[in-house]
């Protein structure tokens, strides 16, 4: 099994919020701080729905892996955005249907890279490795999972609340692209982030957080137009863009619109 990246664990500074460890609190995880709550609660008090965009992200990740190791026979996955570990990774949906299944995820946030135990645990039969590479940086990623993933075979790309960190939306669409062209048809590509039409009141609150020192990546959000463009030329997946509790929702479950779109979609 490869091993991870290794890098010297940065000082933790428990009295700076820090933008994983907010997410992580919206999440309803354990790994977070006074500072990280006071922020999250900070936002939510302008924009309450924060917490469902939080959750209803993660329940469609579950979901969208479930349809590509289930439905569409995927057993490699490359997890971009990866953030910290929470109930429902990645590698855990996938291994509970293919144990064979073999996991990449990538981020460039040292607290993460710390977590990254957490995260390289695997089904004996499958892999999961950890590459610290920034999403503007798409030959680095490749050619670190590289060595985890063969990319003869289809792959499942994995870009959930990572794109809106890239400023430029230009500039988000051309690292989309650049990876589906590394990728064989048969791949899929699933992409969720925060959607303005949906959520501008959270615009003030998100920049406040920003200011904030250390409080993490600025977050840009989109329109969900502009998620459209990011998968423009491949096959999109029934229902296609919309409203992320709108994809695929459980049987039983009436969702509501939020203010956040995703899209899985096939490489032809």
């Amino acid at each position: 099994m490869p091993e991870p990246a290794k890098a010297q664990a940065p000082f933790l500074d428990t009295t700076v919020p820090h933008s994983a460890r907010v997410w992580n609190y919206w999440l309803g995880g354990k790994d977070n701080y006074p500072a990280d709550r006071a922020v999250g609660e900070q936002v939510r008090e302008v924009y309450p729905e924060i917490i469902d965009v939080a959750r209803e992200s993660r329940g469609f990740l579950a979901r969208a892996v479930r349809f590509l190791a289930e439905d569409a026979g995927i057993r490699q996955f490359l997890d971009i955005g990866t953030g910290l570990p929470t109930a429902g990774n990645t590698h855990e949906v996938a291994q509970e249907i293919a144990p064979e299944a073999r996991v990449v995820y990538v981020d460039r946030d040292p607290l993460v890279l710390v977590h990254a135990r957490a995260l390289l645990t695997s089904t004996p039969q499958g892999v999961t490795a950890y590459v610290d590479a920034d999403v503007r940086d798409p030959r680095a990623i490749l050619a670190a999972a590289g060595d985890v993933l063969d990319f003869t075979q289809p792959v499942g790309l994995m870009m959930l609340g990572v794109l809106g960190n890239v400023a430029d939306v230009d500039e988000a669409g051309q690292i989309v692209s650049r990876l589906v062209d590394a990728i064989p048809p048969g791949s899929y590509v699933v992409i969720n982030d925060g959607t303005i039409a949906d959520a501008e009141a959270a615009r003030g609150a998100m920049e406040a957080a920003r200011r904030r020192k250390d409080a993490g990546d600025p977050y840009y959000p989109r329109t969900p137009e502009q998620i459209a463009r990011y998968v423009d030329g491949l096959e999109l997946v029934e229902p296609g863009v919309v409203s992320t509790p709108l994809w695929r929702p459980e049987p039983g479950v009436s969702p509501r619109p939020i203010g956040s779109h995703g899209v899985v979609a096939r490489k032809k």
